[in-house]
């Protein structure tokens, strides 16, 4: 169980970063947010990734072996950034268009999942 929530809020803690690291890149196109300078567009983003590490922290310390998690430090790096990938693929498909999604894409997932076999064989 304390795995399955690890990983359920390391996919949120993911959202929050990929809307807050590339979010503005898409909210360019909004009137109000365009006319915005770089430092308020900083702190807008620097609000949003606040709510990244609300979940990433508790993530992190529920899913360490150290603290009575399933999980090795290498485990969990190597699971956040599967998910942070998974998440930065479908949040570009959803909300820019512009962007495709190719066999080349699909191999290098391939390969992440092979990553994570790898770390978690004994």
């Amino acid at each position: 169980m304390k795995g399955f929530i690890t990983i359920l809020l390391l996919v949120i803690s993911n959202t929050f970063m990929t809307l807050a690291w590339y979010g503005h890149l898409k909210f360019s196109e909004w009137k109000w947010f365009h006319k915005l300078g770089l430092v308020a567009i900083v702190l807008i983003s620097w609000g949003i990734a606040l709510f990244e590490y609300a979940f990433q922290v508790p993530a992190n310390r529920m899913g360490f072996k150290g603290n009575g998690g399933p999980f090795s430090l290498l485990q969990l790096k190597v699971i956040q950034e599967v998910i942070t990938l998974v998440v930065f693929a479908v949040f570009t498909l959803v909300f820019f268009k512009t962007e495709t999604f190719r066999y080349n894409h699909l191999i290098a997932f391939a390969l992440l999942i092979l990553a994570v076999y790898f770390m978690f064989k004994k």
